[in-house]
C-alpha cells in the first residue's frame, strides 16, 4: 500500500487569502447582526464594505503570481486575480445599493449580507478553481446563496416565485454539470484541469464518453450564464428578486460562471474545440437574437434588463467561440465594462424606488429628466453604454470582441452580433425617450437621504466613462491577465488593439 505523503501537497495559503477573508467575513457579519435591529442596519453594510475592501487589498497583492496550490486544486494566476477583483468591486457596489434598501423594505440585514458574502466566496472559488470539483463547489456555494437571496422579500409572491423557479432550474443545471464532470473524469482519468488538457492532446476524437461529458457541462454553464435555450428562469427571477439581488445576479453570477466556463472550455478543453465550438456558435447566435427580440416588447424595466443580460451573454459567447488569446483578453475587458454599466443601471432603478414601493414599469420613468435631471442623465449614460455608443465602455467591449471574432474567421457570427446591437438600440433608447420626451409622474424619494445609492451611481458612471474613453490600461491589463495565465496554451491571433 502506498503511504500518503502530506508533504507532497503544495499547501500555499497566500493564494486563498482573499477567499478566507470573504468566507470568515460572512460568518462575522452574521454574528455581528444578532443584536442589530433591521431598521438600524446601516452599520452592518459599512462593516461588510470594509471587509470586502480588505479582501480586495489582499487580492491586489496576488497580481503577478503564477502557479498552482493545494496539488493543483487552486490556480494562482492573473486570470483568477482579475475575476476576484471585479467580483469584489461588484459585491461592494451591491452593498452600497442595499444599505438604504434593506430598512426601507424591512429586510434582515445580517442574513442578507452574510448570504451576499457567501455567494461572493463561491464566485471567487469558481475563478480560482484548478480542478472540476473545486469549480463545482464554488458553483454550488454561489447558487444556493443566490437562491435564498432571490426570495428574500418573503411576503412578496413574485419574490417567492423567483426563488422557486431559480432553485428548480438551478437544480437541473447542477445535475447536468455534475454528471458531465463525472463523464469527463471517466474519459480522461482525472479531474485536474491541467492533466485533462494533457490527456486531450492524445487522440481522443469521437470519444462518446468525453463528448457526452462536454455536452452536459455546456448545458450546466449555459443555465448559469442565461444562454438560450437555458434562459427560461432569468426574466421571472430578475423581476421577482429584490432589486440589489437582481443586480448581483445580472453581474456577479455571470462573472463567476464565465470565469469557470472560460477556464474549462476555452483553455483546458481547447484541444477538442472543434467538437464544441460549432454548438457554441449556434448558442451564441440564438442567445443574442432571442434576448434582444424579446426585450423589445417588455414594459417592466427589470424584465427588459433581464433579456438585455441574456443578449450580452450572447456577445460574450461570440468571444468564446472565437477562442484564442486575443479573444480571451477581449472577454475580460468586456466583463469589466459590463459590470460597471449594468450595476449602474440597476442602481438607477433602485434610486427611482420610493420607500418600500417598487417602480419597475418603464412608464414610471416618464418625466424623470424634469424632476431629477442627474438621475436621468446617469440612467441614459448606462443605457447608451449597453447599446454600444462610443466612447463608452460598452462600445469598446463589443469592438474588441467582434474584432477577435473577425480575426478568427467568424464573419457571419459577427454580422448577426452587429445586427443584434442595432436592434438593442430600440428598447434602450425607448427608456431615454420616456425620461426626456414624455410627461409623467416620475416621483423619486429624497436622494439626498440615500448617499450610498448616490455613491454607487457615481462609481458606476465614472467606471463606465473611464473604461471607455481611456481603454488602453484596461484592455492591456485584461490581455496580460489572460495571456500570462493561458497564453502558451492558446493559438495567437492578430492583435485586436487598434
Amino acid at each position: 500500500m502506498t503511504a500518503f505523503n502530506l508533504a507532497a501537497i503544495d499547501i500555499a495559503w497566500l493564494p486563498i487569502c482573499p477567499l478566507i477573508i470573504v468566507g470568515v467575513s460572512a460568518m462575522a457579519v452574521l454574528l455581528a447582526g444578532v443584536r442589530v435591529r433591521d431598521d438600524e442596519s446601516q452599520g452592518l453594510g459599512v462593516l461588510t464594505l470594509a471587509l470586502i475592501a480588505l479582501a480586495f487589498v489582499f487580492a491586489l497583492g496576488l497580481l503577478g503570481q503564477s502557479g498552482i496550490a493545494f496539488a493543483g486544486a487552486i490556480a494562482a494566476d492573473n486570470f483568477a486575480v482579475f475575476f476576484e477583483l471585479v467580483i469584489l468591486i461588484s459585491a461592494a457596489l451591491v452593498v452600497l445599493m442595499s444599505i438604504d434598501y434593506l430598512p426601507a423594505f424591512g429586510l434582515s440585514a445580517a442574513e442578507y449580507y452574510a448570504l451576499l458574502l457567501f455567494s461572493t466566496f463561491g464566485m471567487m472559488l469558481m475563478a480560482t478553481g484548478g480542478d472540476l470539483i473545486v469549480i463545482f463547489i464554488g458553483f454550488e456555494v454561489m447558487s444556493i446563496s443566490v437562491y435564498v437571496l432571490a426570495g428574500f422579500l418573503r411576503r412578496s409572491l413574485k419574490s417567492n416565485e423567483a426563488a422557486l423557479k431559480y432553485f428548480v432550474m438551478g437544480a437541473f443545471s447542477t445535475a447536468f454539470l455534475l454528471y458531465g464532470i463525472a463523464l469527463v473524469y471517466g474519459a480522461t482519468g482525472t479531474i485536474k484541469l491541467g492533466p485533462i488538457r494533457a490527456a486531450l492532446s492524445n487522440p481522443m476524437a469521437g470519444n462518446p464518453l468525453l463528448l457526452s461529458g462536454i455536452g452536459l457541462m455546456l448545458v450546466g454553464f449555459g443555465f448559469k450564464v442565461a444562454a438560450v435555450p437555458f434562459h427560461m428562469w432569468t426574466p421571472d427571477a430578475y423581476e421577482g428578486a429584490p432589486t440589489p439581488v437582481t443586480a448581483f445576479m445580472a453581474v456577479g453570477v455571470k462573472l463567476g460562471a464565465f470565469a469557470g466556463f472560460i477556464r474549462i472550455f476555452m483553455v483546458h478543453l481547447g484541444p477538442v474545440s472543434p467538437d464544441w465550438s460549432i454548438v457554441l456558435w449556434v448558442i451564441a447566435a440564438f442567445t443574442m437574437t432571442v434576448g434582444n427580440l424579446v426585450a423589445l416588447v417588455q414594459v417592466n424595466i427589470k424584465r427588459m434588463l433581464a433579456y438585455s443580460a441574456i443578449a450580452h451573454a450572447g456577445y460574450i459567447l461570440v468571444g468564446m467561440t472565437a477562442a484564442g488569446s486575443q479573444a480571451g483578453g477581449a472577454i475580460l475587458y468586456y466583463l469589466l465594462g459590463y459590470a460597471f454599466t449594468n450595476l449602474g443601471a440597476f442602481a438607477a432603478v433602485i434610486a427611482l424606488e420610493r420607500r418600500g414601493v417598487e417602480s419597475d414599469l418603464i412608464t414610471n420613468y416618464r418625466g424623470l429628466a424634469v424632476r431629477h435631471p442627474g438621475l436621468a442623465a446617469a440612467m441614459a449614460l448606462f443605457l447608451l453604454s449597453l447599446t454600444g455608443v462610443p466612447p463608452l465602455a460598452g462600445f469598446l467591449g463589443k469592438f474588441y470582441i467582434f474584432s477577435a471574432a473577425l480575426n478568427a474567421g467568424l464573419v457571419w457570427l459577427v454580422v448577426i452580433a452587429v445586427i443584434n446591437s442595432v436592434i438593442s438600440a430600440y428598447y434602450y433608447i425607448a427608456v431615454i425617450v420616456a425620461m426626456y420626451m414624455r410627461e409623467g409622474e416620475a416621483v423619486v424619494g429624497a436622494l439626498g437621504r440615500r448617499p450610498a445609492v448616490i455613491t454607487a451611481l457615481a462609481v458606476a458612471a465614472i467606471g463606465t466613462v473611464l473604461i471607455g474613453i481611456y481603454p488602453e490600461p484596461y484592455i492591456t491589463g485584461a490581455l496580460h491577465a489572460f495571456n500570462s495565465a493561458f497564453g502558451a496554451a492558446l493559438p495567437r491571433t492578430a492583435s485586436i488593439l487598434p
